[in-house]
């Protein structure tokens, strides 16, 4: 399985909001982030990058 971890870029301020995403679903401006345990969480914004090989998505905080 292939889990990734997500950072929330506000400005310069970096900030890893969770571990271990196993999906990520993107309706309009919200971001619904689901662990591999089954733990959720919505953050508005929008995905700059998400890069495999570092295993890091980033969301832009609106």
């Amino acid at each position: 399985m292939c889990e990734i971890n997500v950072i929330l870029l506000s400005g310069e301020n970096r900030e890893r909001i969770m571990d271990s995403v196993a999906r990520i679903l993107v309706e309009g401006d919200t971001i619904q982030l689901t662990g591999i345990l089954g733990d959720k969480m919505t953050v508005e914004g929008s995905i700059k990058e998400i890069n495999f090989s570092r295993g890091e998505a980033i969301i832009l905080s609106r």
